[in-house]
């Protein structure tokens, strides 16, 4: 395993910025958004869509049930035009299926594919080996803090507005 060494802003090294240095959590987030976005946009590419398109796809993936359009606005910050159309494209390059299961025909809910979960699972299977290589360096204990410091990350995050246009 090799230890990756860093000098922040401030000219400290890892050796010695302090644990809890907000500005070394800031840095690491942003390189993880960065790298995690790299992958995302060549996975855009290699698949013909747009970022959006992809982060629709995560939304529907990691949705607890299936999301309905509207829960895809909500989560995106998209207008319904947006959601539809990207839902258009998805759907026509075979990444999702919506149907329409209750007694209101109105509710359609929104799937992901088996056979395009097959092609993101193949296309991000460098990010699931870096992630268990990272995860060996790590104790359960470590991990499970750092799974709660995420989880609490996104919670934060979850409660700030969106940017006003």
């Amino acid at each position: 395993m090799t230890e990756v060494s860093h000098t922040y802003q401030d000219g400290a090294s890892d050796a010695e910025a302090p644990l809890a240095d907000l500005q070394a959590f800031a840095v690491e987030l942003r390189r993880m958004n960065g790298e995690i976005n790299r992958m995302t946009h060549g996975f855009a590419v290699n698949q013909q869509l747009h970022p959006t398109d992809v982060s629709a796809l995560g939304a529907i993936l990691d949705a607890p049930a299936p999301l309905t359009p509207g829960a895809l606005r909500e989560h995106l910050g998209l207008t319904s035009g947006a959601v539809t159309a990207c839902l258009d494209r998805l759907e026509r390059a075979g990444h999702i299926r919506r149907a329409r299961e209750s007694a209101d025909r109105r509710v359609v809910h929104v799937y992901y594919e088996a056979s395009a979960r097959t092609v993101a699972r193949d296309y991000f299977m460098p990010l699931a080996e870096a992630t268990a290589r990272a995860r060996a360096r790590f104790s359960e204990g470590e991990l499970t803090t750092v799974l709660r410091f995420l989880a609490a990350m996104n919670e934060e995050l979850a409660e700030v507005p969106p940017a006003r246009r």
